[in-house]
């Protein structure tokens, strides 16, 4: 449990921010830095801004939640071992 929530955490937070980093990396570039539109850094920045969209939006708050859920079903299975004396 301490290796899930932890691991869990520190990917959570770290896919969170490398999604928004890529997304204002793409609006930095659109705003004419390192070429403007067009020019291969804006096309590299568009790829990023693919890859980190679902990191920002999907990935990063469902790890969030198997987090809860690790902890919420060990509490309950804590209490069914404690009451059952299955250990």
């Amino acid at each position: 449990l301490a290796g899930a929530v932890s691991t869990g955490m520190l990917l959570a937070i770290f896919m969170s921010n490398s999604g928004g980093a890529w997304d204002n990396a793409k609006k930095y570039i659109e705003d004419g830095h390192f070429g403007g539109k067009g020019s291969s850094s804006h096309k590299a920045s568009v790829v990023g801004d693919t890859i980190g969209d679902p990191f920002k939006d999907t990935s990063g708050p469902s790890l969030n939640i198997l987090i809860k859920l690790c902890a919420t079903v060990s509490i309950v299975f804590s209490g069914l071992i404690e009451v059952f004396h299955l250990l």
